[in-house]
């Protein structure tokens, strides 16, 4: 017998409540009878708007509180944007369905330029080391300017902040409703997506059989083992979701070849392998992949990140 009410915690962005509405709809198509109701929940990220992620520290800071009040037992699930989502999870809680993945490539939003054609020493703005490590690579001309906020703020500082681009994921510009704004979309053989781009996540408590079964409808085998190998690639890594490395899974049939990426913040060193194998093998390709790269001088590019992360860490005042 299908539950009589769900509680679904979400962050208040624009973003995150189209992806807890969405969730919502879906449940109650299938469920007729179900009262879903959206607690809104705000996280250290959204408290946080005047300074780099990565300064910050990059795990869990869109899901910490939302997580604490699932614990308290004041939500019964929790929709995530993938790439937020940190690869360990306090005990009882878990990932337990990952949905189809929307577009995963990266978009270019500007005044109409492509980003080939940008002027030498364009201004860009992102959000992610991993996008600007990656951009340097192939045009250390640009300047990267970090900038902060939600999906609409973020282009309104085209204007507002004098960027010649805006680089944003596609998904979350297709699901606002952004899609015309893109003016080209980046290939994965320039921006290669950050982990689980474009997939959303739904987390409960392990032990609620009922809400685990009333969710599962949700998951998406191919996008799972995709997106499973991505995150065991960063777990491997050790590694959070403000730092320049990014994987991206495609699954073929009940094949999966994963993409990984471990640079320089300035993109002046980096590496990039790719590893095929069973998809039902994914977390364990992951990890190989993970281990290739750090072997092949990954590590000492990751570990001169961390200490330059730390090091801005204690710069920002508590």
């Amino acid at each position: 017998m299908a539950l009589k009410q769900l509680r679904i915690g979400t962050r208040a962005s624009q973003l995150a409540l189209w992806q807890a509405n969405w969730v919502k709809s879906e449940l109650e198509k299938r469920y007729p009878g179900m009262e879903v109701s959206l607690v809104k929940i705000k996280t250290i990220g959204d408290k946080i708007l005047d300074v780099p992620l990565a300064q910050v520290g990059g795990k869990g800071l869109f899901v910490k509180e939302i997580e604490e009040a699932m614990l308290r037992g004041e939500i019964d699930i929790a929709v995530h944007s993938m790439k937020d989502v940190p690869t360990e999870f306090p005990e009882g809680l878990g990932l337990v369905c990952i949905t189809e993945r929307e577009d995963p490539r990266d978009a270019v939003i500007s005044n109409g330029t492509p980003f080939a054609e940008l002027r030498q020493g364009a201004r860009i703005g992102t959000s992610a080391l991993r996008r600007q490590a990656q951009l340097l690579k192939v045009r250390p001309d640009m300047e990267m300017v970090i900038i902060r906020g939600n999906v609409e703020t973020r282009m309104k500082k085209l204007e507002t902040e004098g960027l010649d681009a805006v680089i944003l994921a596609a998904a979350g510009l297709k699901r606002l409703g952004f899609a015309d704004r893109i003016v080209e979309y980046l290939s994965p053989d320039l921006s290669l997506p950050a982990i689980g781009q474009g997939a959303l996540g739904l987390e409960c408590r392990l032990d609620d059989e009922k809400v685990r079964e009333t969710i599962a409808f949700f998951n998406h085998p191919d996008t799972s083992h995709a997106v499973r190998a991505e995150r065991a690639l960063l777990w491997r890594c050790e590694g959070g979701c403000q730092v320049p490395i990014a994987a991206f899974g495609e699954v073929t049939g009940d094949q999966l070849k994963l993409t990984g990426f471990i640079a320089s913040v300035d993109g002046k060193t980096s590496l990039k392998d790719s590893i095929t194998g069973p998809a039902a093998d994914c977390e364990k390709l992951g990890v190989q992949l993970a281990e290739r790269l750090l072997k092949a001088g990954g590590a000492d590019i990751l570990k001169e990140v961390y200490q330059r992360e730390v090091s801005r860490e204690k710069e920002i005042p508590v």
